[in-house]
Protein backbone atom coordinates (compact mmCIF):
# COMPACT_ATOMS: atom_id res chain seq x y z
CA UNK A 1 0.00 0.00 0.00
CA UNK A 2 2.79 2.42 0.89
CA UNK A 3 4.46 1.92 -2.47
CA UNK A 4 1.20 2.76 -4.25
CA UNK A 5 0.80 5.96 -2.24
CA UNK A 6 4.41 6.89 -2.88
CA UNK A 7 3.95 6.47 -6.63
CA UNK A 8 0.82 8.60 -6.64
CA UNK A 9 2.41 11.24 -4.41
CA UNK A 10 5.46 11.37 -6.66
CA UNK A 11 3.21 11.77 -9.69
CA UNK A 12 1.53 14.79 -8.12
CA UNK A 13 4.89 16.29 -7.16
CA UNK A 14 6.61 15.80 -10.52
CA UNK A 15 3.75 16.45 -12.95
CA UNK A 16 2.52 20.01 -13.26
CA UNK A 17 -0.76 19.68 -15.08
CA UNK A 18 -2.58 22.33 -17.07
CA UNK A 19 -6.15 22.22 -15.78
CA UNK A 20 -8.62 24.21 -17.85
CA UNK A 21 -10.80 26.65 -15.91
CA UNK A 22 -14.17 26.63 -17.64
CA UNK A 23 -15.99 29.85 -18.52
CA UNK A 24 -19.61 30.42 -17.39
CA UNK A 25 -20.81 29.64 -20.93
CA UNK A 26 -18.82 26.40 -21.01
CA UNK A 27 -20.06 25.42 -17.55
CA UNK A 28 -23.67 25.81 -18.65
CA UNK A 29 -23.06 23.67 -21.74
CA UNK A 30 -21.34 20.97 -19.69
CA UNK A 31 -24.13 21.10 -17.12
CA UNK A 32 -26.77 20.37 -19.79
CA UNK A 33 -24.77 17.45 -21.15
CA UNK A 34 -24.17 16.11 -17.64
CA UNK A 35 -27.89 16.31 -16.87
CA UNK A 36 -28.68 14.35 -20.02
CA UNK A 37 -26.19 11.67 -18.99
CA UNK A 38 -27.97 11.43 -15.62
CA UNK A 39 -31.37 11.26 -17.31
CA UNK A 40 -30.07 8.42 -19.46
CA UNK A 41 -29.19 6.38 -16.36
CA UNK A 42 -32.67 7.06 -14.99
CA UNK A 43 -34.30 6.08 -18.29
CA UNK A 44 -32.57 2.70 -18.44
CA UNK A 45 -33.38 1.73 -14.84
CA UNK A 46 -36.67 -0.17 -15.46
CA UNK A 47 -35.02 -2.23 -18.20
CA UNK A 48 -32.30 -3.55 -15.86
CA UNK A 49 -33.90 -6.83 -14.83
CA UNK A 50 -33.25 -10.57 -14.95
CA UNK A 51 -33.11 -11.99 -18.48
CA UNK A 52 -31.97 -8.86 -20.32
CA UNK A 53 -28.77 -8.91 -22.37
CA UNK A 54 -26.26 -6.13 -21.83
CA UNK A 55 -26.22 -5.40 -25.56
CA UNK A 56 -29.99 -4.82 -25.43
CA UNK A 57 -29.51 -2.22 -22.69
CA UNK A 58 -26.78 -0.56 -24.75
CA UNK A 59 -29.09 -0.29 -27.77
CA UNK A 60 -31.76 1.40 -25.65
CA UNK A 61 -29.18 3.81 -24.23
CA UNK A 62 -27.92 4.79 -27.66
CA UNK A 63 -31.44 5.40 -28.96
CA UNK A 64 -32.25 7.58 -25.93
CA UNK A 65 -29.08 9.65 -26.18
CA UNK A 66 -29.45 10.23 -29.92
CA UNK A 67 -33.16 10.92 -29.49
CA UNK A 68 -32.22 13.78 -27.19
CA UNK A 69 -29.94 15.39 -29.75
CA UNK A 70 -26.68 14.08 -28.33
CA UNK A 71 -23.99 11.54 -29.17
CA UNK A 72 -22.62 8.69 -27.04
CA UNK A 73 -18.97 9.62 -26.41
CA UNK A 74 -17.77 6.06 -26.02
CA UNK A 75 -18.91 4.93 -29.47
CA UNK A 76 -15.85 5.08 -31.72
CA UNK A 77 -13.55 6.16 -28.88
CA UNK A 78 -10.25 4.34 -29.45
CA UNK A 79 -12.16 1.65 -31.35
CA UNK A 80 -14.84 1.04 -28.71
CA UNK A 81 -18.02 0.09 -30.58
CA UNK A 82 -20.74 0.75 -28.03
CA UNK A 83 -22.75 3.61 -26.53
CA UNK A 84 -22.09 2.66 -22.91
CA UNK A 85 -19.95 0.51 -20.64
CA UNK A 86 -21.93 -2.16 -18.78
CA UNK A 87 -20.03 -3.95 -16.02
CA UNK A 88 -21.72 -6.74 -14.00
CA UNK A 89 -20.45 -8.38 -10.81
CA UNK A 90 -16.66 -8.86 -11.00
CA UNK A 91 -16.25 -6.43 -13.92
CA UNK A 92 -14.58 -3.31 -12.54
CA UNK A 93 -15.14 -1.01 -15.52
CA UNK A 94 -15.25 -0.74 -19.33
CA UNK A 95 -17.51 -3.75 -19.66
CA UNK A 96 -18.31 -4.36 -23.34
CA UNK A 97 -22.06 -4.82 -24.01
CA UNK A 98 -22.64 -8.26 -25.52
CA UNK A 99 -24.79 -11.38 -25.16
CA UNK A 100 -24.22 -11.57 -21.40
CA UNK A 101 -27.58 -12.12 -19.68
CA UNK A 102 -28.23 -10.45 -16.33
CA UNK A 103 -29.48 -12.80 -13.63
CA UNK A 104 -31.37 -12.33 -10.39
CA UNK A 105 -28.93 -11.29 -7.67
CA UNK A 106 -26.44 -9.61 -9.99
CA UNK A 107 -25.11 -6.12 -9.44
CA UNK A 108 -24.23 -4.10 -12.54
CA UNK A 109 -22.66 -0.74 -13.30
CA UNK A 110 -23.74 1.33 -16.29
CA UNK A 111 -21.45 4.16 -17.41
CA UNK A 112 -22.65 6.80 -19.87
CA UNK A 113 -20.89 9.81 -21.37
CA UNK A 114 -22.87 12.18 -23.59
CA UNK A 115 -21.77 14.81 -26.09
CA UNK A 116 -24.38 17.56 -26.31
CA UNK A 117 -23.59 20.59 -28.45
CA UNK A 118 -19.92 19.71 -28.20
CA UNK A 119 -19.86 19.40 -24.39
CA UNK A 120 -19.24 16.19 -22.43
CA UNK A 121 -21.07 14.86 -19.36
CA UNK A 122 -19.97 11.65 -17.64
CA UNK A 123 -21.67 9.55 -14.97
CA UNK A 124 -22.24 5.99 -13.82
CA UNK A 125 -24.14 4.13 -11.13
CA UNK A 126 -24.86 0.69 -9.78
CA UNK A 127 -28.11 -1.24 -10.30
CA UNK A 128 -29.51 -4.22 -8.48
CA UNK A 129 -30.81 -7.01 -10.72
CA UNK A 130 -33.67 -8.54 -8.79
CA UNK A 131 -32.62 -9.12 -5.19
CA UNK A 132 -28.85 -9.26 -4.56
CA UNK A 133 -27.22 -10.61 -1.42
CA UNK A 134 -26.60 -8.45 1.65
CA UNK A 135 -22.89 -8.96 0.92
CA UNK A 136 -23.30 -7.33 -2.49
CA UNK A 137 -25.53 -4.55 -1.13
CA UNK A 138 -22.95 -3.60 1.50
CA UNK A 139 -20.26 -3.21 -1.17
CA UNK A 140 -22.53 -1.06 -3.32
CA UNK A 141 -23.63 1.18 -0.44
CA UNK A 142 -20.06 1.61 0.79
CA UNK A 143 -18.95 2.60 -2.71
CA UNK A 144 -21.71 5.21 -2.87
CA UNK A 145 -20.51 6.56 0.48
CA UNK A 146 -16.94 6.69 -0.85
CA UNK A 147 -18.07 8.95 -3.70
CA UNK A 148 -20.00 11.20 -1.31
CA UNK A 149 -17.04 11.51 1.05
CA UNK A 150 -14.74 12.32 -1.86
CA UNK A 151 -17.12 15.06 -2.98
CA UNK A 152 -17.08 16.60 0.49
CA UNK A 153 -13.35 17.29 0.02
CA UNK A 154 -14.00 19.36 -3.12
CA UNK A 155 -13.68 23.06 -2.37
CA UNK A 156 -11.45 25.95 -3.47
CA UNK A 157 -8.00 25.85 -1.89
CA UNK A 158 -8.08 22.14 -1.07
CA UNK A 159 -5.65 19.63 -2.55
CA UNK A 160 -7.04 17.16 -5.06
CA UNK A 161 -5.28 14.35 -3.20
CA UNK A 162 -7.69 14.86 -0.30
CA UNK A 163 -10.40 13.30 -2.47
CA UNK A 164 -8.54 10.02 -2.85
CA UNK A 165 -7.52 10.02 0.80
CA UNK A 166 -11.15 10.26 1.97
CA UNK A 167 -12.24 7.53 -0.43
CA UNK A 168 -9.47 5.14 0.57
CA UNK A 169 -9.96 5.73 4.30
CA UNK A 170 -13.63 4.77 4.11
CA UNK A 171 -13.13 1.79 1.81
CA UNK A 172 -10.33 0.32 3.91
CA UNK A 173 -12.28 0.89 7.14
CA UNK A 174 -15.01 -1.32 5.68
CA UNK A 175 -12.63 -4.06 4.58
CA UNK A 176 -12.52 -3.22 0.87
CA UNK A 177 -9.76 -2.29 -1.57
CA UNK A 178 -9.53 0.68 -3.94
CA UNK A 179 -8.69 0.18 -7.61
CA UNK A 180 -5.64 2.28 -8.50
CA UNK A 181 -5.18 1.21 -12.13
CA UNK A 182 -8.04 3.47 -13.27
CA UNK A 183 -8.93 6.97 -12.09
CA UNK A 184 -11.22 9.94 -12.57
CA UNK A 185 -10.34 12.73 -14.98
CA UNK A 186 -11.02 16.22 -16.14
CA UNK A 187 -13.99 16.42 -18.50
CA UNK A 188 -16.24 18.86 -20.31
CA UNK A 189 -14.54 20.20 -23.41
CA UNK A 190 -13.02 16.78 -24.13
CA UNK A 191 -13.82 13.25 -22.98
CA UNK A 192 -10.62 13.07 -20.93
CA UNK A 193 -8.73 16.14 -19.71
CA UNK A 194 -6.37 16.98 -16.89
CA UNK A 195 -6.25 16.29 -14.02
CA UNK A 196 -6.12 12.60 -13.19
CA UNK A 197 -8.26 12.07 -10.11
CA UNK A 198 -6.71 9.31 -8.04
CA UNK A 199 -9.04 7.41 -5.72
CA UNK A 200 -6.25 6.50 -3.33
CA UNK A 201 -3.90 9.33 -2.40
CA UNK A 202 -2.27 11.25 0.44
CA UNK A 203 -3.87 14.33 1.98
CA UNK A 204 -2.13 17.57 1.12
CA UNK A 205 -0.91 16.36 -2.27
CA UNK A 206 -2.02 17.16 -5.79
CA UNK A 207 -3.21 20.31 -7.55
CA UNK A 208 -4.99 23.05 -5.62
CA UNK A 209 -8.66 23.14 -6.53
CA UNK A 210 -10.02 26.34 -8.06
CA UNK A 211 -13.51 27.50 -9.09
CA UNK A 212 -14.31 26.50 -12.67
CA UNK A 213 -12.45 23.19 -12.59
CA UNK A 214 -14.56 20.23 -13.75
CA UNK A 215 -13.61 16.59 -13.29
CA UNK A 216 -15.07 13.20 -12.49
CA UNK A 217 -14.85 11.32 -9.23
CA UNK A 218 -15.55 7.64 -9.91
CA UNK A 219 -14.21 5.29 -7.23
CA UNK A 220 -14.01 1.61 -8.09
CA UNK A 221 -14.16 -0.43 -4.89
CA UNK A 222 -13.40 -4.16 -4.79
CA UNK A 223 -14.55 -6.76 -2.29
CA UNK A 224 -11.20 -8.51 -2.64
CA UNK A 225 -7.85 -7.48 -4.09
CA UNK A 226 -7.40 -4.09 -5.77
CA UNK A 227 -5.81 -5.37 -8.97
CA UNK A 228 -7.58 -5.84 -12.30
CA UNK A 229 -7.07 -7.94 -15.42
CA UNK A 230 -8.11 -6.95 -18.95
CA UNK A 231 -10.10 -9.37 -21.09
CA UNK A 232 -7.77 -10.49 -23.88
CA UNK A 233 -10.66 -11.13 -26.27
CA UNK A 234 -12.19 -7.65 -26.32
CA UNK A 235 -9.25 -5.64 -24.98
CA UNK A 236 -11.52 -3.49 -22.79
CA UNK A 237 -13.37 -5.35 -20.04
CA UNK A 238 -11.49 -5.01 -16.73
CA UNK A 239 -12.25 -7.69 -14.13
CA UNK A 240 -11.11 -8.16 -10.56
CA UNK A 241 -8.04 -10.36 -10.45
CA UNK A 242 -9.66 -12.68 -7.89
CA UNK A 243 -13.17 -12.75 -9.48
CA UNK A 244 -14.74 -11.04 -6.46
CA UNK A 245 -17.34 -8.29 -6.75
CA UNK A 246 -16.60 -4.68 -7.69
CA UNK A 247 -18.76 -1.53 -7.54
CA UNK A 248 -18.51 2.03 -8.86
CA UNK A 249 -20.37 5.34 -8.79
CA UNK A 250 -19.42 8.49 -10.70
CA UNK A 251 -20.37 12.16 -10.82
CA UNK A 252 -19.10 15.05 -12.93
CA UNK A 253 -17.99 17.66 -10.39
CA UNK A 254 -17.74 21.45 -10.75
CA UNK A 255 -15.64 23.37 -8.23
CA UNK A 256 -17.63 26.46 -7.20
CA UNK A 257 -16.76 29.54 -5.15
CA UNK A 258 -18.01 27.88 -1.96
CA UNK A 259 -17.57 24.16 -2.56
CA UNK A 260 -18.71 21.97 -5.41
CA UNK A 261 -21.70 21.02 -7.55
CA UNK A 262 -22.31 17.54 -8.88
CA UNK A 263 -23.47 18.41 -12.39
CA UNK A 264 -24.80 14.87 -12.92
CA UNK A 265 -26.81 14.84 -9.68
CA UNK A 266 -30.28 15.36 -11.13
CA UNK A 267 -32.24 12.94 -8.93
CA UNK A 268 -30.32 12.96 -5.65
CA UNK A 269 -30.10 9.17 -5.58
CA UNK A 270 -26.32 8.98 -5.12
Amino acid sequence: MLSILNRISNYFKTNKVAIVIKSPEQIEGIRKSAQLAAKTLKYIEPFVKPGVKTKELDALIEAFVRGNGALPATKGYRGFKHASCISPNDVVCHGVPNDTVLNNGDIVNIDVTTILNGYFGDTCKMYYVGEPSEYAKKLVETTKECLQLGMQECKPGANLGNVGAAIAEHAHKNGYSVVFEFCGHGVGLKFHEEPDVQHIAERGTGPILKPGMIFTIEPMINAGKARCKIDRKDGWTARTIDSRLSAQFEHTILITENGCEALTDVYGDF
